[in-house]
């Protein structure tokens, strides 16, 4: 079950009236696996909307409906012990909104779990010297400790991953790149909030050579000569830094062939989306 909605399913936007107690009813619309959903907008005192909640949750299982999303904006925050109240759990929450549900039949749910996965991405700039572009971090575990580390960062919402990489290099170091390829990736379980995580390391080609540091997180930037980087003790005792470090040399010297981005424009159910659909493009073309 997801909380997605197709046009078609979109209820007429009016409140409803039981005809025994004559309680307005909550609008929603339906979603795609037999369940609704709930946005409330405008401000309701919290006993009127008890009152037209337990109303319609009562309606909805005549109807036979299975899950119930409610979503609160940050506004209404004075309704969230109402909707707990009846039996409802958090799913998730962004700045702006929480995101409650429950499921209606005595049966297993289907409700899908909340996002898993954070991701992340590590950028691999060399320049024709074979110096690779390296930061010190400011903040954070690393902070202090000497290190010099490939930029980092954290994929946005919405974000494509080549789109995010390329913006991770400019805000941190002020170098401008072109993306090329993902080289590898990783995946590591409760690294933020319990919450698992991909990084994926990301070949940039440079297309400007002028560093200019982030310096609310960046104490330091520089082109550094890939074999002073290897040579960092951090680097050589730290498994996951030499296996990153093999597999960039292998693509420099040795022709490793990564995955890169191809834009797909995709229509599902009438919906158009554009997708990128990473692969080994190397190979596939021959």
């Amino acid at each position: 079950m997801s909380i997605s909605t197709s046009p078609s399913s979109v209820l007429t936007p009016k409140l409803h009236y039981d005809n025994d107690e004559d309680v307005a009813l909550l609008t929603a619309i339906n979603d795609e696996h037999g369940g609704v959903i709930v946005e409330m907008k405008d401000p309701m005192n919290s006993t009127d909307f008890s009152i037209s909640l337990r109303t319609s949750l009562t309606n909805w299982k005549k109807q036979g409906i299975k899950g119930v999303w409610i979503k609160l904006p940050i506004k209404l925050a004075n309704l969230i012990e109402v909707v707990v109240q009846e039996g409802f759990l958090y799913h998730h929450a962004e700045p702006t909104y929480l995101m409650l549900v429950r499921w209606l039949p005595n049966t297993q749910h289907t409700i899908p779990a909340n996002a898993s996965h954070r991701v992340g991405i590590g950028a691999f700039v060399m320049n024709d010297n074979r110096e690779i572009l390296v930061v010190q971090e400011k903040n954070g575990i690393l902070r202090g400790s000497g290190f010099w580390k490939f930029p980092t960062g954290i994929v946005e919402q919405a974000e494509d991953i080549h789109v995010g990489a390329i913006r991770e290099v400019k805000e941190e170091t002020g170098i401008d790149t072109e993306f090329v390829e993902v080289l590898a990736f990783r995946q590591t379980h409760k690294s933020f909030f319990e919450k698992s995580d991909f990084f994926f390391l990301c070949l940039l080609r440079p297309l400007s050579f002028d560093i200019h540091i982030q310096e609310l997180e960046i104490e330091a930037a520089k082109w550094m000569p890939i074999e002073e980087y290897a040579e960092q003790p951090f680097v050589q005792n730290h498994e996951l830094l030499k296996y990153i470090l093999d597999v960039c040399l292998a693509k420099i010297d040795k022709g490793y062939s990564g995955f890169s981005p191809v834009q797909i424009s995709a229509t599902f159910f009438g919906q158009e989306r554009e997708d990128c659909l990473f692969l080994n493009s190397r190979d596939f073309n021959h």
